[in-house]
């Protein structure tokens, strides 16, 4: 149902061309994601293309029974000695073979059997992982959209507020109320945020793309995301609730596992080959031929028509391997010495990965205490931009004053928004790092 609505979904969006618009929440990004992504494609056809391949082995165990036919006509006929020969002089041969084998005791079946469980276990893990990362970008270039437009709205703003200081400063030089300096420090602190409002449309841009990239989302439909970055204040105090350094979901480290657990496979398969094997076996065969039959009494060639047999003959078959050049003993020692380089490189992510967590941590709790620290900041950056601007337009102060107090407020906005990103970006690296569905 859900495939069925996005599909109308971009189908009306198609129709619509320029002026469709397309209105996101996180959840709804992170299931367009899941279900349009290509690399989420590619990772549930590995796992159905592993299915295949476990059928491919039981079809090792079934009957394999093969049918084959032949029609030969002899232009010249063979003579035996001194011109003797038996047959016209053309003649036709008519052949039909009906072939079966079946395996009894097959222990290599049976282990790549068990080898191909794991290999489908290790395409799931490969599928769970990609769905994990992907959630994880999908969820940064989303709060990446957020900070952007959120800084926009800060340095806009600020854009308005640095322009009513012109507009008032220019009035009052006017009014031979202040100088030109002030008027042109005003106008110079207005000029220099007109690139960094222009850098950060153009960040927007980008980060807007790489969504519509996670998303499969065409070029020519626009995006909006929905909700504001310093809204998810709430959900940074509740996003320590849970947090642990356990690793034991961790994709990297369960793909090691299974990689050891199929090459631990492999070496069984390797040396169940030592083993016998054991089928039946048939074969029914149909033949005929016109070159007719040889009269005794008169010693000549009688054309009588067509003379049939069908042989059948069944049994069974065993195979004992005794020597093949040390292939096999040396295959499994190299079996040996991939799962001993696994192993260390498993109890070495670990260490890597245990590292990470806990580097991950320390960003959440520092971006949190940081956030907490910012939005006093604010507080205190507003309200020594009020003092600093009723000091200017009093007379008492001057306009070094009101610009940095007006620069300490906007460096303080953006820097508490910031602080909210920094904490649910590391928020979506951490669950990523545990190893978390979402």
């Amino acid at each position: 149902m859900r495939k069925i609505l996005l599909t109308l979904l971009f189908a009306v969006a198609g129709i619509l061309a320029a002026r469709a618009q397309l209105r996101l929440t996180l959840d709804d990004a992170v299931t367009l994601a899941l279900s349009e992504n290509p690399t989420i494609r590619i990772a549930e056809l590995e796992v159905t293309r592993y299915d295949y391949v476990k059928r491919q082995t039981w079809g090792a165990l079934l009957p394999q029974v093969t049918v084959g036919g032949q029609l030969n006509h002899t232009f010249i006929k063979q003579n035996m000695s001194k011109g003797f020969s038996l047959g016209g002089d053309q003649y036709n041969t008519l052949s039909g073979t009906v072939d079966a084998t079946m395996p009894l005791f097959a222990p290599t079946v049976y282990r790549t059997l068990r080898l191909n469980d794991t290999q489908m276990a290790a395409a799931v893990e490969a599928a769970r992982a990609t769905r994990i990362g992907l959630v994880a970008e999908v969820r940064k270039a989303f709060y990446n959209i957020l900070l952007a437009e959120q800084s926009l709205a800060v340095l806009h703003e600020s854009e308005a507020t640095v322009r009513r200081t012109v507009e008032d400063t220019e009035l009052r030089y006017r009014n031979g109320l202040a100088s030109e300096y002030d008027l042109l420090t005003a106008q110079v602190q207005l000029s220099n945020l007109r690139p960094s409002i222009l850098q950060t449309e153009n960040s927007i841009k980008v980060a807007v793309r790489l969504l519509k990239m996670y998303l499969s989302i065409p070029e020519e439909i626009a995006v909006e995301v929905a909700g504001e970055l310093d809204a998810l204040r709430d959900a940074v105090l509740e996003g320590t609730d849970g947090l642990s350094t356990d690793i034991s979901q961790n994709s990297d480290l369960r793909s090691l596992e299974l990689q050891e657990e199929l090459l631990t496979r492999q070496l069984k398969v390797a040396n169940a080959s030592r083993w016998p094997t054991v089928g039946l076996f048939g074969n029914f065969t149909v033949s005929g031929n016109n070159m007719g039959s040889f009269d005794m009494r008169t010693m000549t060639t009688v054309q009588d028509g067509y003379y049939w047999q069908n042989p059948l003959y069944a049994g069974v078959q065993v195979s004992i391997p005794l020597f093949s050049g040390l292939t096999k003993m040396n295959r499994s020692r190299e079996l040996k010495n991939q799962i001993a380089q696994v192993g260390l490189q498993r109890s070495y992510a670990r260490d890597q990965i245990d590292v990470e967590v806990r580097t991950a941590l320390n960003d959440l709790l520092t971006a949190r205490e940081t956030m907490f620290a910012q939005e006093k900041t604010v507080e205190q950056a507003r309200k020594a931009y009020g003092i600093a601007d009723t000091r200017y337009r009093a007379g008492a102060g001057t306009i070094l004053e009101l610009n940095s107090a007006q620069l300490a407020q906007t460096q303080a906005q953006l820097s508490f928004s910031q602080a909210i990103y920094d904490y649910l970006s590391a928020k979506a690296d951490y669950d990523r790092i545990i190893g978390r569905e979402l």
